[in-house]
């Protein structure tokens, strides 16, 4: 039994798992065209002595990845195929989990700089983030766990016994 039966709005799994690939799509892209074309300080937290131009390539490239692991989700769900949405499932919790570091990072740095008030907002609106992006990824779980049910295991499988 999947952990949700249906996505927001009464829609159904498979019209949540196409939003959600949509969606990535769409910020992955605005996020390369904001990358590519301003000009912001990029840092990592653990590593800070990457000149920033390096930290744009590696940024660059893992959108255009994930933009990708988007498109085989849309594709997946689609034509309900499980291998084709997996990346995504493993990515999206990866990204989960390092979102809610970043964000707890970056709030304590505001408070440790006395910006409380800035360090307050970015923890609201990050956890804000945090609680969709992970609902999203429960809904395409779900949808990646009824297609799981319906194909089996594969053509290996045993059948029910009596």
């Amino acid at each position: 039994m999947p952990p949700l039966v249906g996505s927001c709005c009464g829609q159904s799994l498979k019209t949540g798992t196409i939003v959600s690939g949509v969606l990535g799509m769409i910020i992955g892209a605005t996020t390369l065209v904001f990358v590519l074309v301003t000009n912001v300080k990029m840092r990592t937290i653990l590593i800070d002595t990457l000149p920033p131009e390096i930290v744009k390539v590696i940024l660059a490239i893992n959108l255009i990845m994930t933009i990708f692991i988007s498109l085989l989700l849309v594709v997946g769900a689609l034509k309900r195929n499980r291998w084709l949405m997996l990346p995504w499932v493993i990515l999206a919790i990866m990204l989960v989990i390092g979102l809610a570091i970043s964000i707890i990072y970056t709030a304590i740095v505001f408070f440790l700089s006395n910006y409380v008030f800035s360090g307050c907002l970015w923890l609201l609106f990050g956890l804000i983030s945090v609680g969709i992006y992970l609902y999203l990824w429960m809904v395409v779980y779900s949808y990646y766990k009824v297609v799981e049910e319906e194909k089996g295991r594969g053509p290996y499988v045993r059948p029910p016994m009596s």
